[in-house]
């Protein structure tokens, strides 16, 4: 009785290293179901509240000052360096290049665009979203802030909302969006939420954002995620567009003959006419513009002319001929 090999963990980990022969039939895409409409009301309630209350300087704006004058990079000056290093998990430059470089190989390996799309059309997302609106309301950050007990706002700044939070959000929790399971997913969901809860607890360590600032940013990087769906058509257009592209410059690629390197060139000889062809039968003697063909200076042959140049003289013979006496004249 054959009995099959028992495979490892290391086994099964580098076989989920393989690319799979072919792509998934069934890749989860996620809907935008009645409960996520829900979630993203909801949130998009929190988010003008939370604006609202900072335009009426109320108790939140009170609240950001009271943190601002606690001064947290002083009272726990010990882990000042670590701060430094652990708010970079925000900045969009290293966590995109990070991100981006999981999503390729999911992409590589399932034979599909969507992770890369998805990421791309949500760092679109985010940077039209939070960066209008941190240019639209102006507020400055608690390093810049000019009165005391001041909501800051509308003043050239561009802190409102904080942008380390919502990337932090968008580009961790798109990890957790693109997840095939639904235990990856849980468990994705919880390692977003805490990178993108401490990544604004750091900025308001360091003193560069407001509380309320990380509050908006991590509610918009949410509002993202809970649209993405309605974006899903239009990635899926994209990626078949780019695979129609792909397959007809492969086509394009193998009906044209490939010509070898150092390969003389082939020369086309047109096809003749009727009466074309009627003149290329019937003999015809050359026709030259000047008196001959021209030939190179090493090809002529030298052409003596007949006859001396000298001018005659009577007093001189040809070589080879006896002269005649002279006529002895008398004196």
């Amino acid at each position: 009785m054959r009995t099959e090999p028992k495979l490892t963990r290391l086994d099964r980990v580098f076989a989920r290293l393989d690319r799979e022969p072919e792509r998934p039939a069934h890749i989860d895409v996620p809907k935008m179901s009645r409960h996520r409409i829900v979630l993203f009301a909801a949130t998009l309630a929190f988010y003008g509240a939370i604006v609202w209350a900072v335009v009426i300087t109320s108790w939140l704006v009170r609240l950001d000052w009271q943190v601002m004058f606690f001064r947290p990079y002083q009272q726990w000056s010990e882990i000042h360096w670590f701060v430094d290093y652990y708010v970079v998990l925000g900045q969009r430059g290293p966590t995109a290049v990070m991100v981006a470089a999981w999503l390729g190989w999911r992409s590589w390996r399932q034979h599909t665009l969507r992770p890369m799309l998805a990421l791309g059309v949500s760092l679109l997302l985010l940077n039209i979203t939070v960066g209008a609106a941190k240019y639209g309301m102006g507020r400055l950050g608690p390093h810049y802030a000019t009165t005391i007990g001041s909501n800051e706002m509308w003043l050239g700044g561009d802190i409102f909302p904080s942008g380390h939070t919502a990337n932090a959000v968008v580009t961790w929790g798109i990890l957790a969006y693109l997840a095939s399971g639904a235990r990856a997913q849980r468990w994705l969901s919880a390692v977003s939420a805490v990178t993108s809860l401490g990544v604004g607890m750091a900025t308001v360590y360091l003193g560069t954002h407001w509380l309320s600032d990380v509050l908006l940013g991590w509610t918009a990087g949410l509002l993202i995620l809970l649209g993405l769906p309605w974006f899903e058509p239009l990635i899926a257009r994209a990626e078949d567009a780019i695979f129609d592209l792909r397959d007809r410059l492969r086509a394009r690629r193998r009906s044209t003959p490939a010509v070898p390197a150092g390969a003389p060139p082939v020369l086309v000889t047109p096809v003749p006419t009727d009466h074309e062809d009627v003149a290329a039968r019937s003999p015809r003697a050359p026709v030259y513009l000047a008196p001959g063909p021209h030939t190179t200076r090493s090809e002529r042959t030298p052409i003596t002319p007949a006859g001396s140049r000298r001018p005659p003289h009577p007093e001189r013979h040809p070589r080879g001929s006896t002269p005649s006496a002279r006529p002895v004249t008398g004196g």
